[in-house]
């Protein structure tokens, strides 16, 4: 094969895969049915202009019956008259009368003939024109319920080229998504660990980290003790400053030796 053998076959391939994928069949069924409406018109109109071709050899043909009837008359008077001449020259004028009037008659039978064949022919047309009517209302019908079924199984299924887009919109979204998440996971792993320092010395490694939450920790439970002591000491105060003096017989041993010496 060719050089140019295998360009024309590639060509007319995906020429024939264009046309296949564009092709609407609901399109081409009407347009089907507009030429057949066409066919149908100009074979109404070749039936129209036979039967007005017939019409006027009518009237031709009863001009010239009349005129034949006309000789005929004028050469009965002429042989009442004595005209034999006369006569025969008027039957002459109506021979050739009548000729013409064969004629006419012979074409006006042929145009009668043609017209029954193409009003027969119109008719089978017509039938043939609404059936297919019919039946090409009825594809379009069952092509627009098995298109619409195929799109919603497409929807359903989420194979439709509309709900593809947004399927893989939404997928590169999510893994975008991942991929941040991910890399700030991974930053705050690596700057807690001191593998990366924070160029806003915000960052702090672990040990001063740990150390600074010990004594946070420290602080803490050094006020928690500080708050129960004063608080410990504002419940003794009172119960020691409202008690009775102690009785003179209570006075202990060490008191008396030291008032005895004073």
């Amino acid at each position: 094969m060719g050089l140019w053998q295998r360009f024309t076959l590639i060509f007319k391939s995906k020429a024939n895969k264009a046309l296949d994928k564009a092709e609407d069949p609901r399109e081409t069924l009407d347009y089907s049915y507009e030429k057949q409406l066409e066919l149908l018109q100009k074979v109404r109109r070749g039936v129209a202009d036979v039967a007005t071709s017939r019409k006027r050899l009518e009237l031709q043909i009863t001009q010239l019956q009349q005129q034949s009837d006309k000789r005929t008359e004028q050469a009965k008077a002429a042989l009442a008259q004595g005209r034999e001449d006369l006569a025969r020259e008027a039957l002459t004028m109506k021979s050739g009368l009548d000729t013409q009037i064969a004629d006419l008659q012979t074409q006006h039978a042929q145009l009668a003939d043609q017209e029954e064949k193409l009003v027969a022919a119109s008719q089978r047309l017509q039938a043939k024109v609404e059936a297919f009517r019919t039946k090409k209302e009825t594809i379009k019908a069952t092509y627009s319920a098995a298109e619409a079924q195929t799109k919603i199984n497409e929807a359903f299924s989420g194979i439709s080229e509309e709900l593809g887009d947004v399927g893989l919109a939404v997928q590169r979204a999510e893994d975008k998504t991942a991929q941040m998440q991910a890399r700030g996971q991974a930053i705050d792993e690596l700057l807690a660990s001191g593998a990366l320092d924070d160029a806003s010395g915000t960052s702090k490694d672990s040990v001063t980290a740990e150390l600074e939450r010990l004594a946070s920790t420290n602080d803490v439970e050094s006020q928690l003790a500080a708050m129960k002591a004063a608080i410990g000491g504002a419940q003794a105060a009172p119960a020691i400053g409202t008690g009775a003096a102690a009785p003179a017989s209570e006075v202990t041993a060490p008191e008396a030796e030291g008032q005895q010496q004073a």
